[in-house]
């Protein structure tokens, strides 16, 4: 197995309950196609030829595992929740109990190889228009704070304005919207975009 020791340490460091669900799916992808290797990438597990072919992350309460072209694979046993989910198409799992059958695992990672293999990119998603992005009025105020911070926005990109605008909206309260609403402006500001991070 081409196997990765960050990957090793992803494992290690993530909480009881799911490191038994890791290691099952780590193994499964090996068992599906010798020639996989690992990476991290996005701080998760990736698993590659000749591109990404699928991933897994451990969360607080669960895991997920997601084919990075799942659009195109043709789920002939329903497995998917959320097809347009790249993270948890097999929805939250949280036990062995909640993987489907290995056979199912390992023929649907063997279908997703191929497209790799054979060059098939997903289909384009279509281009964000501004015309449907509503800057909400506490962020645009923010932003007329600091000059620096609101020219640096109006240059950003529609999918990176619309970033933003679904971080501070799906804030469940108005403390953790006042805090992200903080680090936005700061972000903004050194010319970050939302993702900065992971890129």
């Amino acid at each position: 197995m081409h196997t990765s020791v960050q990957v090793d340490q992803y494992i290690i460091k993530s909480a009881p309950f799911a490191i038994p669900i890791l290691e099952r799916l780590r193994i499964l992808v090996h068992h599906a196609d010798a020639r996989i290797e690992e990476k991290i990438k996005w701080g998760m597990p990736f698993f590659e030829y000749k591109g990404a072919v699928c991933h897994m992350a451990a969360f607080k309460n669960h895991c997920t595992f997601g084919f990075w072209k799942g659009a195109l694979i043709t789920d002939e046993f329903n497995i998917f929740e959320d097809r347009s989910s790249v993270m948890g198409m097999l929805g939250k799992i949280k036990s062995l109990r909640d993987l489907p059958d290995d056979e199912i695992l390992i023929a649907y990672i063997q279908e997703g190889i191929p497209l790799n293999e054979d060059g098939i990119k997903l289909p384009a998603k279509p281009k964000a228009g501004t015309q449907n992005l509503i800057i909400p009025a506490y962020f645009m105020e923010a932003l007329q704070k600091d000059p620096v911070a609101m020219h640096i926005f109006q240059d950003f990109s529609p999918s990176n304005k619309k970033d933003y605008v679904l971080w501070l909206e799906e804030a469940k309260t108005e403390g953790t919207r006042a805090r992200r609403l903080a680090t936005a402006i700061e972000w903004i500001g050194e010319g970050k975009t939302r993702m900065w991070k992971y890129k």
